[in-house]
């Protein structure tokens, strides 16, 4: 059984018994805004666990995947860090005929460029992600980064994006370059240490977080983790949508 709870911008006539790709794609349509749109994708437990044994798909489910492949569907760029890269097993984000109409007339690439955030460039450059992407793959990284790394990526022919001094990859400075870049609809996946940064600096537009109806216990992951903010920040619910127990929550800053 699928239900939506209408929520200020989403009516149960957007997709209440029709969760079709084409009827999701209108309901989690980017804004029409001046500038670039940071929106997060994450799932969790009702304990707070955003993984199970270090990954996130045993909490996931079939509408959930679903949901996921949208918001991809409908990014100009897929931002990850590189511990979840390797721990969820990236490849190139691949081009969908349920999409293509849509991306053509918005002027994106067939498919959304992969971007990954690695201060160190500790990275498999011999992957799929790297050396045979639909879109070439970009890597977020310092000034300070390993040079010898950086000729590496290139050489995969990865797209190298400075952006921090030193090591550190500043999450403010990381949304810019890729807006200069073009790639103003953006969608971060996570991990948990890189959302908490984005979050940490102010440049989160929108979090859609799946609640799945699971308790895990341990000591998993947050979905957002790193140094607390100083006040919390406030987001506003834009839509809530239920099937089978699951939550399909898109909260928005206030």
């Amino acid at each position: 059984m699928r239900r939506l709870f209408p929520v200020t911008d989403l009516t149960a006539a957007d997709v209440s018994g029709d969760w079709s790709l084409d009827r999701l794609a209108d309901a989690y349509a980017y804004p029409a805004v001046d500038g670039p749109w940071l929106r997060a994708n994450m799932v969790s437990t009702l304990d707070g666990a955003a993984q199970h044994d270090g990954r996130s798909q045993p909490i996931s489910c079939e509408s959930d995947m679903r949901i996921f492949g949208t918001l991809r569907g409908l990014a100009d760029v897929v931002i990850a860090g590189a511990e979840t890269v390797r721990q969820e097993g990236y490849r190139p984000a691949r081009a969908r005929d349920a999409f293509a109409a849509r991306r053509a007339e918005a002027g994106q690439t067939p498919a959304p460029a992969v971007a990954v955030v690695s201060g160190s460039l500790d990275l498999d450059f011999s992957l799929p992600l790297f050396v045979s992407p639909l879109v070439p793959t970009l890597v977020l990284t310092g000034a300070g980064a390993p040079p010898d790394r950086i000729a590496t990526a290139r050489k995969a022919g990865a797209e190298v994006v400075i952006a921090g001094e030193g090591s550190r990859v500043d999450p403010a400075r990381a949304v810019r370059e890729l807006a200069d870049r073009g790639h103003r609809r953006l969608l971060t996946e996570g991990g948990p240490r890189l959302l908490g940064q984005f979050v940490a600096e102010g440049v989160l537009d929108e979090l859609c977080l799946t609640v799945a109806p699971m308790l895990t216990a341990g000591d998993a992951q947050r979905i957002a983790g790193g140094p607390a903010v100083g006040v919390p920040k406030r987001f506003v619910l834009a839509s809530l949508l239920e099937e089978d127990g699951f939550l399909f929550t898109r909260y928005r800053r206030n």
